[in-house]
């Protein structure tokens, strides 16, 4: 069974009516090397029970979230 840490947020701007997608962590994967909290500490963090969170941000869109996604040795950061 997957569970997700997930963050909720509106829309892209790329319009009202396209929705954003958002990182998700796939915490059964998941071996909380840190590496997305290294290259985008500003969409990733450790929560206080310790697991990898997604923060509420308006744009997903930047190069370091790319790269954390990129850069995860268990490929388990995806989009929904």
């Amino acid at each position: 069974m997957k569970s997700y840490i997930r963050s909720v947020c509106g829309y892209s701007s790329e319009g009202d009516d396209a929705p954003m997608k958002i990182p998700f962590v796939d915490m059964a994967e998941c071996i909380l090397c840190e590496i997305c909290v290294e290259l985008a500490p500003h969409a990733f963090q450790i929560n206080d029970t310790g697991f990898v969170e997604v923060l509420p941000l308006d744009d997903y869109s930047d190069d370091d979230i790319h790269e954390a996604m990129k850069n995860c040795p268990k490929d388990c950061i995806g989009w929904e």
